[in-house]
């Protein structure tokens, strides 16, 4: 048997037992290889690291936001865009100095922010890399499917949080992401988040410095869920609470073409009814798309551009 030696916190080197994501999976990951739901080992892998334009304006302003694309995902979502990385496991193995000097790297080509995409399963090794604080804002960017007790443990280190907030319906959670309990779960998430940034802070150049953005895909067919998470949302944050970003940009990817609605794009009735629930809900902070967005351009290269 494999001796479970009680690791440092924040040493992803020699292994620990991982309890960090919310399906506290208690599998042994380590340095050779990843257990448990994600499937990684403890050492973080990345896909892409570069300026990156295409996420709310606030956030890419005109430079671009430093993104970090992360291998692997606590969720199982059946229309991922990004699953050759999310499932596949395609990635380099970067140190917690080497994301360090990514970083640095990014910050000196203009980027706004430093932008933690899918950073979650390596919360301990991307935590060490924090330290000493970056000299830009650092983005949580993730699938909203958090523990606030890990959370809890980024206080100081995050300053902007991107959650998805993807579903209030447990049902339909479980069948396209397979997390019954991703609805409660992903709203403590999200009242932590707050809690740890407050009301959202924004420069006179239109560049966010702290806060908390809500993101929502609103899926072919599912109008209902969407309806419901907008409601959360205005019913649990006054206005200059937070930012929420209503997106319309799903695209079908070829793991779900002819599997029903999410076989297809949204239609112009299913942006105008989101769009129009949003303003009934008085929701005026943040953003929406227009239909036109969808398309897969918009899905980034994951060729390890900027780790080599």
């Amino acid at each position: 048997m494999i001796p479970q030696k009680k690791n440092a916190p924040d040493d992803p080197a020699g292994g620990y037992i991982c309890s960090d994501c919310p399906r506290r999976c208690a599998a042994r990951r380590d340095e050779y290889g990843g257990a448990g739901f994600c499937r990684t080992g403890s050492v973080p892998r990345a896909a892409r690291a570069a300026l990156h334009f295409w996420e709310e304006p606030c956030i890419s302003g005109t430079r671009g936001s430093g993104a970090v694309f992360f291998s692997g995902c606590a969720l199982r979502c059946v229309y991922c865009q990004n699953a050759q990385i999310s499932a596949g496991g395609f990635g380099e193995e970067l140190s917690v100095q080497r994301l360090r000097e990514i970083y640095a790297r990014l910050i000196a080509q203009g980027a706004h922010n430093i932008n933690l995409v899918t950073p979650t399963h390596f919360l301990r090794a991307v935590r060490a890399s924090l330290t000493p604080r970056l000299s830009v804002p650092v983005v949580w960017n993730c699938g909203g499917y958090e523990s606030a007790e890990a959370l809890r443990s980024l206080e100081g280190l995050v300053q902007i949080y991107l959650p998805d907030l993807k579903y209030a319906d447990a049902a339909l959670a479980a069948r396209l992401s397979a997390a019954p309990d991703y609805p409660e779960t992903a709203r403590a998430a999200v009242l932590e988040m707050f809690r740890q940034t407050g009301p959202y802070v924004m420069g006179d150049d239109g560049l966010l410095r702290s806060g908390v953005v809500i993101r929502h895909l609103v899926l072919p067919g599912q109008l209902e869920n969407t309806f419901r998470v907008i409601d959360w949302v205005a019913e649990t944050f006054s206005p200059g609470d937070v930012l929420f970003s209503l997106m319309s940009q799903y695209t079908p990817t070829a793991a779900v073409r002819g599997a029903g609605a999410l076989g297809r794009g949204l239609t112009q009735a299913e942006h105008d009814a989101a769009v129009a629930r949003l303003e009934q809900a008085g929701i005026e902070d943040g953003f929406y798309q227009d239909r036109g967005s969808a398309s897969e351009s918009f899905i980034p290269a994951f060729d390890l551009t900027g780790l080599r």
